[in-house]
Order: structure tokens, then C-alpha cells, then sequence
């Protein structure tokens, strides 16, 4: 039981990382109808950057993580204004967009290993105690994970729900022709979608960075596949999907740990495989894009 109760703790910890990432991929993904493999690398870059805040130039990690974060969101939209906008106005198609991202994603692997070299490297960190929650065990470090991705879902839900720019933004992945003939800048809806997705991103590869103790240049890409499998378990481009996507991957394949760690990504990847094979659009699916289509 102590052991269940361990895992369910972990699982949370995971759960929220893995809310960061697959609702920032997803959140772009419903907008731009990119689906961006280079996701992993902005993580991984971002991660570095918080590292030299914390390390090199001394300050706290919350400020390493606000740092991560913008060095995320600037990277998404540079990469989309100067890489992917320009093929999408060529009229490049779907199959092509994926093999620009994952173009763009080995240039930025190899850009980081050039940079950062191929060392572990790990963040400057006073000493902590444990945290003993109904038999689950944290770290404060994994209390404010949880804590972070649980306030960024609340704020995104806000923005999405009632904000002007969060209706425009659910028009434009419904229609992005008609929401321009009501008089949305659809240009500036997909540069703020960026903008989050990569701040997201962000926080998460300094979470991940933060969970794992030491990380290299490739470790945000490692996570990748389980991120698309959140993301796809709950219909990519549906947010509150991959909320859900991220809690159920994030328990069940920590719970499976139990056995042996290596099931971690099989229970992964074998609830994505069941959840296509019953729907096949994902969790929601068609009746998310008959809800949107209502609003």
C-alpha cells in the first residue's frame, strides 16, 4: 500500500509536467494546425537558459523558471515568424510541415550540443526536507511543480473561457477564413498561441529539468513522445483533453513503476493506443469540434 501511495505522489509530480507540455503543444497545435516536433528542443533550450539565471548568474529558481519560460515563448515565435510561417504562405502542405519541425528540431539539437556540450548539468538548489501528504512523499521542489501547473490550467482556462483573445482564439482554430472575415487578426491570434505554447513549454523543461536533478541537451526530447500521447489521448487541440491526457498517462504509467520502471512508457503508450482504437479522433474528438463549432 505504502508503495501505491508513493507512486500515486509521483504520479502527480509527473502529471503536472505533463500538463504544462501537452496542453502548450496542444494549445498551438488547434490554432496553427502545425504539429511541432521541435516542441521538446524549446523545452530543452529553455531549461539551459533558466540553468544560467540560476547557476551562472546566481539567481532563485523562481526566477530561472520566469526566465525559462520567456526564453520558451520568444523561441516559439521566432521559430514560427521566420521557419514555418513562410512555408505555410507557399502553400506548403501538412506532411511537409512535419518534416520542417522536425527539421528545425535537429538544427536546434545540434545548436544545443555545439552550445552546452554533452555534460549533465544541474541546478543550483538549497537543501530540502521531505513533505508527507496522506502517505505520499514531496519534496518542495515537486510541491511547487504541482503547484505551478495547476495555476497555469486555472489562468488558461480563464483566458480561453473569458477573455476576448480567448474567443478569438477558439474561432480561429474552428475557421480561421471566417473568423478573418468577422475582423480577427488570425496573425496575431496565431502569434499569441505561440507565445503560450512556448511559455508553456518553458515552464515545463524547467519542471522536468527540476524533477529529473540533472539533465543534458537531449532530455526534453526524450519526453516528446509522451507529451504527442497526452496530447493525442485527449484530441490534439483539445485543452482540456490533454489536462486530462497528462493526469491519467501521468498516474497509470508511475503506478506501473511499481512493477518495473521500464513499463513506464509501454502503460504510456499502450492507453494511447487503446484510446485510438476505440476513438480514433481521441477522447473528444468530433463532439469538441461540434461544441466549438456551437460557440
Amino acid at each position: 500500500m505504502s508503495q501505491v501511495l508513493a507512486a500515486l505522489g509521483f504520479g502527480l509530480v509527473t502529471a503536472s509536467i505533463l500538463a504544462l507540455s501537452s496542453v502548450g503543444f496542444t494549445v498551438q497545435f488547434g490554432v496553427t494546425n502545425v504539429f511541432n516536433l521541435a516542441y521538446g528542443h524549446v523545452m530543452t533550450a529553455a531549461a539551459f537558459v533558466a540553468y544560467v539565471i540560476n547557476v551562472d548568474v546566481g539567481a532563485p529558481i523562481g526566477v530561472a523558471l520566469a526566465g525559462g519560460a520567456a526564453a520558451g515563448a520568444i523561441a516559439s515565435v521566432a521559430m514560427n515568424r521566420f521557419v514555418y510561417r513562410p512555408f505555410l504562405r507557399r502553400g506548403a502542405t501538412l506532411f511537409v510541415m512535419v518534416i520542417v519541425t522536425l527539421a528545425t528540431g535537429a538544427v536546434l539539437l545540434n545548436l544545443l550540443e555545439i552550445v552546452v556540450g554533452t555534460d549533465f548539468h544541474s541546478y543550483r538548489l538549497v537543501e530540502e526536507s521531505s513533505i508527507h501528504v496522506a502517505g505520499m512523499v514531496f519534496t518542495p521542489r515537486q510541491i511547487v511543480i504541482i503547484g505551478l501547473a495547476v495555476g497555469c490550467m486555472l489562468a488558461l482556462h480563464l483566458v480561453l473561457r473569458h477573455t476576448r483573445l480567448g474567443k478569438a482564439m477558439r474561432a480561429t482554430q474552428v475557421n480561421a477564413e471566417l473568423a478573418r472575415s468577422c475582423g480577427i487578426s488570425t496573425d496575431r491570434v496565431t502569434d499569441v498561441a505561440w507565445l503560450l505554447s512556448g511559455a508553456l513549454a518553458g515552464l515545463a523543461g524547467v519542471a522536468l529539468a527540476l524533477n529529473l536533478t540533472s539533465f543534458d541537451f537531449t532530455f526534453g526530447n526524450t519526453f516528446l513522445l509522451v507529451i504527442v500521447a497526452a496530447a493525442v489521448f485527449g484530441s490534439v487541440g483539445h485543452v482540456y483533453g490533454a489536462m486530462i491526457g497528462a493526469l491519467v498517462i501521468g498516474l497509470a504509467s508511475e503506478e506501473a513503476a511499481i512493477l518495473a520502471p521500464t513499463l513506464k512508457e509501454v502503460v504510456a503508450f499502450g492507453i494511447l493506443v487503446l484510446i485510438l482504437l476505440v476513438r480514433p479522433n481521441g477522447l473528444f474528438g468530433r463532439a469538441y469540434t461540434q461544441q466549438m463549432e456551437a460557440q
